[in-house]
């Protein structure tokens, strides 16, 4: 196994969107608790610091091989998609070194029901980090990743794939981000 400790760093603002079940409180409107609740969907560790869930890097790295397609050498049509998938690891939350009280929110008119094109509308805020940086382990399994391989597949995630709500994959433009393997051994 192989451990690679990689160097995040935004180009894009960051958002969450966690799933929350905060109760409405009695004759509680709409706008008023998104108000009180947006802070709810931000992924936060036991000190209130915002952190990227790990399964989000990992989930970014597998849908980017999909992505990109690179067959692996030797191995003629295969390509890098089931590597990824099976064979790397992120286990430990990306902290960001921004605790709630520093995040700011933004509101948009979305589909009540998540999906886009839906047919009904309601405002939500969500939370926004202009700016983030941070570092992440990725634990390699799979030996026909190697550090170069690891590299450009990090590119191409933070460039095309990206994390968090309203990131490239989902049609947007948040959660894209620079990425440089400080350690791989």
């Amino acid at each position: 196994m192989k451990t690679a400790i990689v160097k995040l760093t935004s180009t894009t603002p960051y958002s969450q969107g966690k799933h929350y079940t905060t109760p409405k409180l009695d004759k509680e409107l709409h706008c008023d608790y998104e108000q009180r609740t947006w802070a709810d969907r931000l992924h936060l560790d036991e000190d209130g610091n915002v952190f990227i869930p790990p399964m989000a890097l990992k989930n970014c790295l597998s849908e980017c091989a999909k992505y990109l397609g690179i067959q692996v050498p030797g191995k003629g049509k295969a390509n890098y998609t089931k590597h990824f998938e099976a064979g790397l690891m992120v286990m430990d939350r990306i902290l960001l070194s921004v605790h709630k009280s520093e995040v700011e929110s933004e509101e948009f008119f979305v589909p009540s029901d998540g999906r886009r094109g839906g047919g009904s509308r309601v405002l939500k805020r969500f939370p926004l980090i202009r700016k983030w940086a941070s570092t992440a382990t990725v634990y390699i399994l799979d030996e026909t990743i190697t550090r170069e391989v690891l590299q450009l597949h990090l590119e191409g995630a933070g460039s095309f794939i990206g994390v968090g709500r309203f990131r490239p994959r989902n049609n947007g433009f948040y959660g894209r981000f620079l990425a440089e393997i400080v350690s791989f051994s």
